[in-house]
């Protein structure tokens, strides 16, 4: 039998006003639901009721959650602004805020390419350079808080979670969700990065996650370890596909995903070509002319 993930969906949220999670984090949740948003883009304060706060992803460009953000913040100083990465439903509020707030913006910079082929919410802000560059193993000291920086490429190049250090919780953006799995889509997507950053995340041991769409996942370590066994999952069943005769990615998408909504195969095409493209670079699949949406696919002869 598959893997069953156990997923988080039952969320009790409000928009606009914050939710205090821990002693040192709250949420405000934006109003921009969508297939790959779930109820909304969560904007964490990481800090005290006094004293100052980071903010990390302020989200999209949405003057309603800015007004919510700034009330939630009240009168304590903003020592920084933080992205996950640049994703049009986590970045864009965040020149606003820093104009209005006076706090630099960390995160990495912008990807040279389109994230997602897909577009949408799921595609980068373009341009973007942030104040201050972040890198692996950076840490983010405030007033109270620490905020070590965990490099996790896959669902883009440039994703960073933040490990808050005093409660050994991960903010974890859109690495790990607790509604759905992660969406892996190339050109920048990649797979093997995505794969290499979940085991990171295992070994972390957090005590809980923080991601950017809906509720905290409290049981972290069955979550995380039935997250991998899918991807690994369905990695095989793409192999099996390719043995019984499939060539082409909506041949396989019409033997893994025939019980899913159309509307959906788009995305689900690009997490099926991002395992092909890491099975033709581990020698596993033949991609002709290359592992691209419109290649046709085989298994690779062994010598």
């Amino acid at each position: 039998m598959p893997v069953a993930i156990p997923y988080v969906r039952s969320f009790e949220f409000a928009y606009g006003p914050p939710a205090r999670l821990s002693p040192r984090l709250e949420r405000v949740v934006c109003e921009n639901p969508g297939p790959f948003t779930f109820t909304g883009t969560n904007t964490y304060l990481v800090g005290r009721e006094s004293g100052a706060v980071a903010v990390v992803d302020p989200g999209p460009d949405d003057d309603r959650h800015l007004n919510a953000l700034l009330a939630a913040i009240g009168g304590r100083p903003v020592s920084h602004i933080l992205l996950t990465h640049t994703h049009r439903d986590h970045a864009p509020l965040a020149a606003s805020l820093a104009a209005r707030v006076g706090a630099p913006i960390l995160a990495a910079p912008a990807p040279p390419v389109e994230t997602h082929a897909s577009g949408g919410d799921e595609g980068d802000v373009q341009g973007f350079r942030p104040d201050q560059v972040l890198t692996d193993h950076d840490r983010v000291v405030g007033d109270g808080w620490t905020l070590a920086v965990v490099a996790t490429p896959g669902h883009a190049s440039n994703h960073l979670c933040f490990a808050l250090e005093e409660e050994n919780a991960l903010i974890c953006g859109d690495h790990v969700m607790g509604w759905s799995t992660t969406v892996v889509a190339p050109p920048d997507g990649d797979m093997a990065d995505y794969m290499r950053s979940l085991d990171r995340a295992i070994a972390g041991d957090y005590a809980r996650l923080y991601p950017a769409h809906g509720a905290p996942i409290e049981d972290v370590a069955p979550f995380l370890a039935a997250y991998r066994t899918h991807r690994l999952e369905r990695e095989a069943q793409i192999l099996a596909a390719l043995e019984g005769g499939a060539e082409r990615i909506l041949d396989i998408l019409a033997r893994l995903y025939s019980e899913v909504d159309r509307r959906l195969w788009p995305a689900a095409s690009l997490s099926v070509l991002a395992h092909l493209i890491k099975l033709a670079r581990e020698g596993r699949v033949t991609a002709l002319p290359a592992p691209t949406l419109d290649a046709a696919y085989s298994l690779a002869v062994r010598p």
